[in-house]
């Protein structure tokens, strides 16, 4: 492929983004159905499908472009809506997200404690209840329940929502700031990235010593980005083709791609000898060193260059992967229950190749047959809805005639 002979078009003029009128962005959708399908798979270790995923080429994986792909997705259903008038009912939709979510984040938790313990009663395999981060809530429970609702404890493989909700308590404050300057809203979003990095600052957990796996107060530097690039497109602006940029996010990945596949993590401890702090030269995730921040930024960026790839990615509405990407949130909690069964039916069977892989591939095709489902509730829900406008509407006919 001529990368250059694929930029032309974005070159000179900006990158489309759809509007309401022309219906849903459906490259969004695929990207976060890839994203959710990616996560399921890590989710389940220990079988083939997990050395295929994006983790093994590259400092950044599904994670990061799920949250980036998240921050664009809210400044389209949130960030153009928010105007006078209407800014409070928005803030609030925002709240009562974070709280859908913290929802959605108690139903995986408790359902995992009761797959992993289950699966060692049933099967008599004690040593499930060492998995999974859940020893400590069992060994004290009136400790470790409470910890669970507030917070203060984390079951592995279930510590994205609990990041994705803080994300949205700030969302409303992110609202304001980027009306008021969306350069003022990044600059304060990278310091607070930054010094979370240099001096640890993130939640902590109270049953076990140590932060949450993922620290909002770093993530929400790669949500901010997402969120005020599209923005800046909504409001006219470009993001276009520049050959250095693209040459150089180019070059990023590639040398990421190296890194990863060779293991040359050696060269990490010659970048730590500089003295300079971890967030800006090592690869820690909980705070979002930079080497992964720009690498799902270089990625972002070679995509966007590449109408091909734009239009591969923009589905019709009733695509699989669209469908798939459309019911995130629903999607995600059911892969991650099935990854817990997952793992619990793994570790009965000692990581039995065969059957890590046909569970995977069963628990896929289980997710895709999910969002079918939702999708037609979905449907017949929003096929009942529109009878009330005709109602409204023949009732005043002088406005049906202004308004065809």
């Amino acid at each position: 492929m001529n990368p250059r002979a694929n930029v032309g078009t974005v070159s000179a003029s900006r990158i489309d983004v759809p509007k309401a009128a022309t219906g849903r962005d459906t490259r969004l959708d695929v990207l976060r159905a890839l994203a959710l399908i990616t996560i399921f798979i890590n989710h389940v270790p220990g079988q083939f499908f997990e050395h295929l995923t994006t983790k093994n080429f590259g400092f950044s994986d599904a994670a990061e472009a799920f949250v980036l792909i998240s921050g664009i997705s809210v400044g389209l259903a949130y960030g153009t809506r928010f105007k006078p008038g209407n800014r409070l009912s928005i803030a609030w939709k925002a709240v009562k997200r974070a709280f859908t979510l913290y929802t959605a984040h108690m139903i995986t938790t408790f359902i995992t404690l009761v797959l992993f313990i289950s699966g060692a009663w049933i099967f008599r395999q004690v040593g499930l209840l060492c998995e999974v981060n859940i020893l400590a809530v069992l060994m004290d429970p009136a400790k470790g329940v409470p910890a669970l609702l507030m917070l203060g404890h984390q079951i592995g493989y279930n510590n994205i929502l609990p990041m994705y909700g803080a994300l949205f308590l700030m969302l409303p404050l992110m609202l304001v700031l980027e009306a008021k300057s969306p350069l003022l809203l990044l600059a304060l979003s990278c310091g607070v990235w930054l010094l979370a990095g240099i001096y640890q600052i993130a939640p902590h957990t109270t049953l076990l010593e140590g932060f949450w796996f993922l620290n909002p107060l770093s993530w929400q530097f790669l949500f901010v980005i997402g969120f005020v690039c599209v923005m800046h497109v909504k409001r006219g602006g470009r993001i276009g083709y520049n050959p250095i940029l693209f040459t150089l996010s180019l070059a990023y990945v590639l040398l990421s791609f190296i890194w990863v596949t060779d293991k040359l993590w050696v060269l990490g401890d010659q970048l730590a000898a500089l003295g300079l702090p971890t967030v800006i030269t090592g690869f820690d995730k909980t705070f979002l060193s930079l080497p992964r921040l720009l690498h799902v930024l270089a990625l972002a960026y070679l995509i966007l260059c590449m109408p091909s790839v734009s239009r591969l990615l923009r589905r019709p509405e009733n695509h699989p992967l669209a469908i798939f990407g459309r019911h995130s949130l629903s999607i995600f909690v059911a892969g991650t229950i099935l990854a817990m069964a997952g793992q619990v039916i793994l570790y009965v069977t000692e990581k039995d190749p065969a059957v890590g892989g046909a569970y995977v591939l069963v628990g896929i095709v289980a997710q895709f047959a999910y969002a079918y489902y939702l999708e037609h509730r979905r449907l017949d829900s929003a096929g009942n809805r529109p009878m009330a406008t005709p109602v409204r509407r023949l009732a005043s006919p002088v406005r049906v005639q202004r308004h065809p």
